[in-house]
Parts: C-alpha cells; structure tokens; sequence
C-alpha cells in the first residue's frame, strides 16, 4: 500500500496494490501493521456500508468528544467526491478541508482523523461507500455542517448534477460558526 500525506497533517489517502488478471483482481483493503507503521495505531471497532444515487450529498457529518470518531472510507462500486473538514480549534489547517475522489475503480481510501467532519458526493449513477469506524455510534453527540458553508468553500463541482439530494437534518445543519464543537488541536 501507498500512503500518501495530504495538505493536512493527519489526513491521508491510501492506495492499496491491485493485482489484475483476466480473472478479475486481488488486493490488500487492510492491512493492520501497515497502518500501524505509517499512521499510528488506530483500533477501529464496527464496519459500515451505505448505498446511494447520483445526487447524494452525505455531510458534513461528525461526532462530539468522546464520541469522535477517526474512519477509514473507501468505495467499493461507483465514484465519489469525499471530503474531510478539519475542526480543531487552534489548528493552523481550522476549517480547511481536503477532497479527493474515491471510486471502485482506483480503489483509493481516505483516512479522516477524529477532530475532522467528513462528507461525501456521490458522481456516479450509484455508490457503495464503506467504513471503518473507531468508536460507537452515539446519537446524541452527532452533529452536522452545511455543506455549503461559505468558511469552507467546499468545491463540490455541482455543475455537472442535475440536482443535489440532501437529508432534512443535512437541508437545516448549521453553519460552521454556529456548530456546536469541542475540538481542540
């Protein structure tokens, strides 16, 4: 596997070895001591998985301390645009972000630290999208940004979609200023 730093300390995008043959392919999705040794040891406890249509916007989503939560994302079939927001406060990358385009043809991964909202855009006219998580799903302590927030300037590139397909809690999330966080770089 690759890792590869991103603007942000503590972001990475990762891309695994494909071995291709006229079977199909082979790769390596996790690999514990790999992570370990580039990453730092993170115990991630519970896989997710969702399915979504062109036009999906999931985000920007993340949970309160001690409910944090660090993922590793990938897609598994389709393409999206996936976003990591940086929330610490103190930190010098505060409310910057780093996008990058997952799909299950470049097999990339996105590793968003705890402190981070994440999002994504589904480009494709379907997406599998799966995740590792290293902490518990805890309702009370989930929260959401805008995903148009005009301190972050996501770079959605709506153009291209007839049309964005939100959620009612994603529709009425806050702007960042007005986000409830208790991040501290």
């Amino acid at each position: 596997m690759n890792f590869n730093a991103t603007k942000i300390p503590g972001v990475w995008i990762i891309e695994p070895k494909v071995f291709r043959d006229g079977r199909g392919y082979f790769m390596e999705a996790f690999k514990q001591s790999e992570f370990d040794e580039h990453i730092g040891h993170v115990d991630f406890i519970q896989d997710n998985e969702s399915c979504s249509s062109r036009g999906v916007l999931r985000g920007l989503h993340y949970q309160l301390a001690p409910y944090s939560q660090a993922k590793l994302v990938r897609v598994i079939k389709g393409c999206v645009l996936d976003v990591a927001v940086d929330l610490r406060k103190g930190s010098p990358t505060f409310a910057q972000y780093v996008a990058v385009e997952l799909s299950g043809e470049n097999k990339r991964q996105l590793f968003v630290p705890r402190g981070f909202a994440h999002g994504f855009l589904v480009r494709s006219e379907e997406a599998i999208f799966t995740y590792k998580v290293d902490n518990i799903y805890q309702p009370s302590h989930e929260r959401s940004i805008r995903f148009d927030d005009p301190t972050i300037a996501v770079a959605w590139n709506l153009d291209n979609l007839e049309q964005i397909n939100l959620s009612e809690k994603d529709k009425n999330a806050p702007f960042l200023t007005d986000a409830e966080n208790n991040f501290v770089y």
